[in-house]
Protein backbone atom coordinates (compact mmCIF):
# COMPACT_ATOMS: atom_id res chain seq x y z
CA UNK A 1 0.00 0.00 0.00
CA UNK A 2 1.26 3.54 -0.41
CA UNK A 3 2.50 4.94 2.77
CA UNK A 4 3.99 7.91 1.17
CA UNK A 5 0.14 9.44 -0.50
CA UNK A 6 -0.90 9.04 3.20
CA UNK A 7 1.65 10.86 4.55
CA UNK A 8 1.31 13.57 2.10
CA UNK A 9 -2.30 14.01 3.20
CA UNK A 10 -0.71 14.13 6.54
CA UNK A 11 1.56 16.96 5.65
CA UNK A 12 -1.44 18.84 4.15
CA UNK A 13 -3.44 18.53 7.28
CA UNK A 14 -6.69 15.71 5.80
CA UNK A 15 -5.09 12.63 8.11
CA UNK A 16 -4.18 12.40 11.32
CA UNK A 17 -0.95 9.94 12.27
CA UNK A 18 -1.63 8.01 15.04
CA UNK A 19 -0.34 4.81 16.52
CA UNK A 20 -2.55 1.41 14.91
CA UNK A 21 -4.73 1.03 17.30
CA UNK A 22 -5.68 -2.99 16.25
CA UNK A 23 -8.70 -2.93 18.76
CA UNK A 24 -10.64 -0.07 17.34
CA UNK A 25 -10.22 -1.01 13.74
CA UNK A 26 -11.78 -4.78 14.68
CA UNK A 27 -14.29 -2.61 16.17
CA UNK A 28 -14.90 -0.72 13.17
CA UNK A 29 -14.88 -3.84 11.28
CA UNK A 30 -17.41 -5.63 13.48
CA UNK A 31 -19.81 -2.50 13.39
CA UNK A 32 -19.28 -2.34 9.25
CA UNK A 33 -20.81 -6.23 9.18
CA UNK A 34 -23.88 -5.59 11.62
CA UNK A 35 -24.34 -2.19 9.69
CA UNK A 36 -24.40 -4.39 5.90
CA UNK A 37 -27.15 -6.80 7.78
CA UNK A 38 -29.20 -4.38 8.89
CA UNK A 39 -28.96 -2.70 5.39
CA UNK A 40 -30.23 -6.27 4.13
CA UNK A 41 -33.54 -6.24 5.96
CA UNK A 42 -36.48 -6.46 4.51
CA UNK A 43 -38.47 -4.80 7.09
CA UNK A 44 -36.23 -1.32 6.79
CA UNK A 45 -37.33 1.64 4.18
CA UNK A 46 -35.01 2.23 1.43
CA UNK A 47 -33.85 5.36 3.50
CA UNK A 48 -32.84 2.89 6.27
CA UNK A 49 -30.99 0.50 4.42
CA UNK A 50 -29.23 2.62 1.99
CA UNK A 51 -27.68 5.02 5.08
CA UNK A 52 -26.87 1.43 6.96
CA UNK A 53 -25.18 0.28 3.58
CA UNK A 54 -23.30 3.60 3.68
CA UNK A 55 -22.52 3.83 7.32
CA UNK A 56 -21.03 0.15 6.54
CA UNK A 57 -18.88 1.16 4.11
CA UNK A 58 -17.65 4.30 5.99
CA UNK A 59 -17.12 2.03 9.23
CA UNK A 60 -15.04 -0.28 6.96
CA UNK A 61 -12.69 2.44 5.23
CA UNK A 62 -12.08 3.82 8.05
CA UNK A 63 -11.37 0.53 10.13
CA UNK A 64 -8.94 -0.14 7.32
CA UNK A 65 -7.23 3.65 7.79
CA UNK A 66 -7.41 3.10 11.14
CA UNK A 67 -5.55 -0.45 10.58
CA UNK A 68 -2.87 1.91 8.85
CA UNK A 69 -2.25 4.41 11.58
CA UNK A 70 -3.88 7.20 10.48
CA UNK A 71 -7.13 9.33 11.24
CA UNK A 72 -9.50 11.73 9.22
CA UNK A 73 -12.12 13.45 10.53
CA UNK A 74 -13.80 13.75 6.91
CA UNK A 75 -15.77 11.24 5.42
CA UNK A 76 -14.79 11.70 2.19
CA UNK A 77 -11.13 11.18 2.94
CA UNK A 78 -11.68 8.13 3.87
CA UNK A 79 -13.14 6.69 0.68
CA UNK A 80 -10.55 8.82 -0.92
CA UNK A 81 -8.01 6.98 1.13
CA UNK A 82 -9.13 3.50 -0.78
CA UNK A 83 -6.40 3.09 -3.50
CA UNK A 84 -3.53 3.47 -0.67
CA UNK A 85 -5.26 1.58 2.64
CA UNK A 86 -7.09 -1.35 0.45
CA UNK A 87 -5.39 -1.20 -2.94
CA UNK A 88 -9.35 -0.32 -4.05
CA UNK A 89 -9.65 1.02 -7.56
CA UNK A 90 -10.98 4.81 -8.38
CA UNK A 91 -14.07 3.26 -10.17
CA UNK A 92 -14.66 1.55 -6.95
CA UNK A 93 -14.09 4.37 -4.02
CA UNK A 94 -15.69 6.68 -6.58
CA UNK A 95 -19.26 4.48 -6.29
CA UNK A 96 -18.84 5.21 -2.39
CA UNK A 97 -18.40 9.03 -2.90
CA UNK A 98 -21.47 9.18 -4.89
CA UNK A 99 -22.94 7.13 -2.08
CA UNK A 100 -21.26 10.23 0.14
CA UNK A 101 -23.22 12.60 -1.96
CA UNK A 102 -26.73 11.39 -1.99
CA UNK A 103 -25.83 10.83 2.18
CA UNK A 104 -25.14 14.26 2.22
CA UNK A 105 -28.29 15.60 0.28
CA UNK A 106 -30.48 13.63 2.97
CA UNK A 107 -28.70 14.71 6.43
CA UNK A 108 -28.32 18.31 5.19
CA UNK A 109 -31.09 19.15 2.55
CA UNK A 110 -33.39 16.40 3.57
CA UNK A 111 -33.31 14.93 0.31
CA UNK A 112 -32.59 11.17 -0.35
CA UNK A 113 -34.05 9.36 -3.76
CA UNK A 114 -32.75 5.89 -3.82
CA UNK A 115 -33.58 2.71 -5.97
CA UNK A 116 -33.77 -0.38 -4.55
CA UNK A 117 -30.55 -1.17 -7.43
CA UNK A 118 -28.70 1.47 -6.09
CA UNK A 119 -28.55 0.18 -2.78
CA UNK A 120 -28.12 -3.84 -4.19
CA UNK A 121 -24.96 -2.49 -6.08
CA UNK A 122 -24.11 -0.71 -3.05
CA UNK A 123 -24.32 -3.80 -0.46
CA UNK A 124 -22.30 -5.63 -2.76
CA UNK A 125 -19.69 -3.14 -3.11
CA UNK A 126 -19.37 -2.97 0.58
CA UNK A 127 -19.40 -6.77 1.11
CA UNK A 128 -16.31 -6.49 -1.40
CA UNK A 129 -15.15 -3.75 1.29
CA UNK A 130 -15.34 -5.00 4.43
CA UNK A 131 -13.92 -8.78 2.88
CA UNK A 132 -10.82 -6.88 2.13
CA UNK A 133 -10.44 -4.95 5.46
CA UNK A 134 -11.23 -8.17 7.07
CA UNK A 135 -8.22 -9.89 5.21
CA UNK A 136 -5.84 -6.39 6.49
CA UNK A 137 -7.35 -6.41 9.83
CA UNK A 138 -7.79 -10.23 11.15
CA UNK A 139 -4.67 -11.79 9.00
Amino acid sequence: MSQPALDNLVRIGQLKAEPRNEAEARRMLAMARTRLNDAQLGNLSAEGRFTSAYNAAHAAALAALRWHGYRSENRYTVFQCLPHTLGWSAIQWRILDSAHQKRNLAEYEGFLDVEESTITELCTLVAGLIADAGKLIEN
